[in-house]
């Protein structure tokens, strides 16, 4: 299994960013897919899932109503679209998904929210 963001870089405050995320060697519609992130030198958080069926999603509290997540299967791609982005919102986002009862998880790409 391997998973591989891209779309990270350097936006400021009111911006919009999409990150990606590729995942191989699995069957990609076996499994929901999450997006964590994790601000320098904080504890890695949930940010958004969706489902790998009927593709509901779930957001957390600080990220509803800006972020979007979504899936397109047959590209194998899941994508955390992010508007209206604050400094908060700086971290290392990373993309997750289960194969077989395990976790696997990407490298994560930097989102750096400064003016």
């Amino acid at each position: 299994v391997q998973l591989v963001e891209s779309g990270g870089g350097s936006v400021q405050p009111g911006g919009s960013l999409t990150i990606s995320c590729t995942a191989s060697g699995f069957p990609f519609t076996s499994s929901s897919v999450s997006w964590y992130r994790q601000p320098q030198g904080k504890e890695r958080e949930w940010v958004a899932s969706i489902t790998r069926s009927n593709g509901n999603t779930y957001y957390t509290a600080s990220v509803r109503g800006r972020f979007t997540i979504s899936r397109d299967n047959d590209k194998k791609t899941a994508y955390l679209q992010m508007n209206n982005l604050k400094t908060k919102d700086t971290a290392v986002y990373s993309c997750k998904v289960q194969d077989h009862g395990q976790d696997y998880w990407g490298q994560g790409t930097q989102v750096t929210v400064s003016s």
